[in-house]
């Protein structure tokens, strides 16, 4: 009988589990994790129709009904609970739904980082007012309101109370008439438990409109069937195109994350949060970048990035296989080291730097029937990054990132570049980004750049903890010779870190390690009859 260990979404066997690269040791906890915290949010069900009285000001004639546990949205980073509002007289909107979205403390690390999951929520929050603020025409949801897990929380200005409304208005007129720094959309709006909140501990969370099936449907639903309507591909890309136009045309001072901080400001003021990041974070791996942390040049920002990288070889138990593998990729992060200076240019050291939406999949993206974008959802990893790293979608082709085959994306990333410049030259020909010599450019032409210099597969490859090394030997070493040498994997460790030999002795005592911890934990905690990955 195969020895089956359930995962969150099916079970796996122990032979599969040894051949994955990530941490299944780790990933063994989360499904009990998972019950028990649905489980404490269940039993919360008058929390959670407090929570949407509050931020929607609604009074008791309009009642809540929230989901059953079964109908609510399991993500990968979080969990949404559908509520009904059967009278929501405000707006007269009978029927109307709103989803309560709550990070998962299990998958973004806040055991062994305390305060990730508000983090994520503070960056998802400022996601929100920087679109609202700078481009309202990008179709998003309406976030009416959100709090951390220390209880304080902040709802959309429009939603407060008739009283808390006027006054906020009247103190925003204020503070521009004396010209003082004006807030964001989201206020301080304290609940009447927040106190008791906080001291329980509940969950953070954000209130945020219920994309309806008749608003769109998630072009992953259609993606696969369709993707060679010639059509269908052309609408996607314009509204595409339009998105990452639109955005880029806004430069922006730093490498990092958008945060509503706790006075309610709009800063630029938290690390570039992404999902890389707090999935490390989740297995212990420290990335030692601070929350408060930001970057003014591209070589600092890749430098700490190839760092967090390393970091996941030092610390990741299972990171290596064999003595080959092991300096197979440490010559790999040696090398990305070496060759940084040769993928980004140096007039674009100190930006511009733009806004970026770094988790922008198929499932991420809902369509009308004609693949017409309606609405982008889940923003909680966006940044503001480097100009050069702004790149059309790699699944073009439906594949992972370390299996792209060049030539076949190539092709529909010509298509999608040509309906770019289209759009640039009809819409977006005032809005030319400039780098530090003030010199006019285009973003079709960076993002033209990128890819003839192999930029694109450099960036690529960095927002890859485990297809870092195949992107580098396949993309981005023959950028630099047509010959793949032996010589670089018995040279480059040397120069990754000290101390290789140990370093290596090290990490096949950690698989080994690994391997035995796996094998007790499978004979442990077998289960039977589920489907495996």
């Amino acid at each position: 009988m195969t020895r089956t260990r359930r995962l969150l979404r099916r079970g796996t066997h122990i032979s599969l589990a040894k051949e994955r690269e990530v941490n299944i040791l780790h990933q063994l906890g989360y499904f009990d994790r998972q019950q028990r915290f649905f489980s404490y949010l269940d039993i919360r069900r008058d929390w959670m129709k407090d929570v949407v009285a509050h931020h929607l000001s609604l009074d008791s004639t309009e009642v809540c009904h929230i989901a059953k546990i079964e109908d609510w949205f399991r993500g990968s980073f979080n969990v949404c609970v559908p509520i009904t509002i059967v009278n929501w007289q405000r707006r007269q909107q009978p029927g109307k739904r709103v989803i309560l979205r709550f990070p998962l403390p299990y998958r973004v690390g806040d055991d062994f980082r305390p305060g990730n999951g508000d983090e994520k929520i503070q960056c998802e929050a400022g996601t929100y007012a920087w679109l609202q603020q700078n481009c309202p025409e990008i179709p998003i949801p309406r976030l009416y309101g959100f709090a951390l897990s220390s209880g304080e929380t902040f709802t959309q200005i429009d939603h407060l109370p008739l009283f808390s409304r006027c006054s906020e208005y009247l103190r925003r007129l204020l503070r521009y008439c004396f010209r003082f720094p004006t807030r964001s959309n989201y206020v301080r709006h304290p609940n009447q438990s927040e106190r008791e909140i906080g001291r329980l501990g509940y969950a953070g969370y954000l209130l945020i409109e219920f994309i309806e099936e008749a608003q769109g449907t998630m072009l992953s639903n259609t993606w696969s069937e369709k993707q060679h309507d010639i059509e269908l591909r052309s609408s996607l890309f314009k509204d595409l195109s339009r998105i990452m136009l639109s955005i880029s045309r806004v430069p922006l001072p730093r490498i990092g994350s958008f945060i509503i901080d706790r006075k309610g400001f709009l800063t630029l003021t938290n690390r570039p949060l992404s999902m890389e990041l707090q999935e490390l974070e989740n297995e212990n791996i420290p990335t030692d970048l601070p929350r408060d942390f930001t970057y003014s040049t591209v070589e600092s920002y890749v430098t700490d990035i190839l760092a967090v990288h390393d970091s996941r070889l030092r610390n990741q138990p299972n990171a290596v296989n064999n003595v080959q593998d092991c300096g197979y990729q440490m010559s790999a992060l040696a090398s990305m080291r070496t060759i940084l200076p040769l993928f980004f240019c140096r007039n674009l050291r100190r930006g511009p730097f733009v806004f970026t939406l770094t988790d922008l999949h198929q499932s991420n993206i809902f369509v009308d029937k004609n693949w017409h974008i309606t609405c982008l959802v889940d923003l909680e990893w966006a940044c503001s990054r480097p100009v050069e790293m702004v790149e059309p979608p790699y699944w073009l082709t439906n594949k992972g990132v370390d299996e792209i085959n060049v030539d076949e994306y190539d092709k529909l990333r010509q298509e999608m570049m040509t309906v770019m410049r289209a759009e640039e030259a009809e819409n977006f020909s005032e809005t030319l980004l400039k780098d530090v010599a003030r010199t006019p450019l285009r973003l079709s032409e960076i993002m033209e750049q990128a890819w003839a210099t192999g930029t694109f597969w450099y960036s690529l490859a960095l927002s890859s903890p485990t297809g870092l090394f195949r992107l580098f030997y396949d993309y981005i070493q023959p950028q630099l010779s047509k010959h793949r040498s032996d010589d670089l994997g018995e040279i480059m460790p040397f120069y990754w870190g000290k101390d290789v030999g140990k370093f290596v002795a090290t990490k096949l005592a950690d698989k080994r390690k690994y391997d035995q911890d796996l094998q007790l934990a499978f004979a442990a905690g077998s289960i039977d009859g589920e489907s495996c990955i």
